[in-house]
């Protein structure tokens, strides 16, 4: 029974630090997400705005699911088909 125990609180202790991990990832995604749509903001051809935009769309969604979906809530949806889907 100890054994479970110390078993236990280990896999919590494992867990804890990989959630600590995805953070500071998901910080540093997040800062060049913001600096791409900045650029984009600040560029006067739209072509290019879009791009910028897009890839800073795909970075986000990129770091949310480099937890293996755990935090989708924070996963940007990207997807074309998304906005052209009626509300219900």
């Amino acid at each position: 029974m100890r054994k479970l125990i110390i078993a236990s609180a280990a896999i919590f202790a494992v867990a804890g630090l990989a959630a600590c991990g995805e953070s500071a990832a998901d910080k540093s995604a997040e800062q060049q997400a913001d600096a791409l749509e900045a650029q984009a903001a600040a560029t006067p051809n739209e072509a290019e705005e879009k791009a910028l935009n897009e890839k800073a769309d795909m970075i986000e969604q990129q770091a949310g699911n480099a937890d293996g979906g755990m935090t989708t809530a924070n996963t940007p949806n990207t997807s074309p088909s998304s906005e052209a889907a009626p509300a219900h």
